[in-house]
Formats: C-alpha cells, structure tokens, sequence
C-alpha cells in the first residue's frame, strides 16, 4: 500500500493529512515543522503501508519508501520544501 501525505502551512503551523485512494485516514494540525508533520504521519501509518508519496502546499516532491523517510527525514522534508519553492518560482500564481 503506498498512501498520500499532505502537509499545509497556516499561517504560524503546519498540517497533514494521510489518505489512501481518495480517503482520509487520519489528519493533525498545529504541528511546528514539516518535519514533525512527518514523524506523526509515518508513527501512525496502518503496518500494510510501505511507501508514501509527499506532497507540500499541493505540490508533490516524490514517492519514498517508509524505510527512506525514517532514515532521512530532514532530507525529505527539505526536498519537499525546495521543490514547492521551484514550483512557485515559475508559477506565482498557482
């Protein structure tokens, strides 16, 4: 099972959601760094999830096994935060 993670920023914290197919499994705001937004959502995964595929204020950085996220997770969560950035740099208005 590779499931979805969303994470959003409000204005002062960031928020994820998990789904799998078009359903929201579980969700939780008012965390403080992307970071934290993926250690929440990977503790909490259901054990037939193996891989997830991240996306940051809608923008998808890339699909990883669960492995990869545990291992490196500040890699991770900056490629999903540089990514955005490139993406809105040649899409301002997205």
């Amino acid at each position: 099972m590779i499931v979805r993670i969303d994470i959003d920023k409000s204005a002062d914290s960031f928020g994820y959601r998990v789904g799998y197919e078009s359903e929201e499994l579980y969700a939780d705001d008012g965390l403080e760094s992307i970071v934290e937004c993926l250690v929440a959502a990977v503790e909490g995964m259901p054990p037939e999830a193996v891989a997830a595929e991240l996306a940051y204020d809608g923008v998808v950085s890339g699909t990883y096994p669960l492995s990869v996220i545990g291992m490196s997770i500040e890699q991770v969560a900056q490629h999903a935060l540089n990514t955005t950035a490139m993406i809105d740099d040649v899409m301002p208005d997205r």
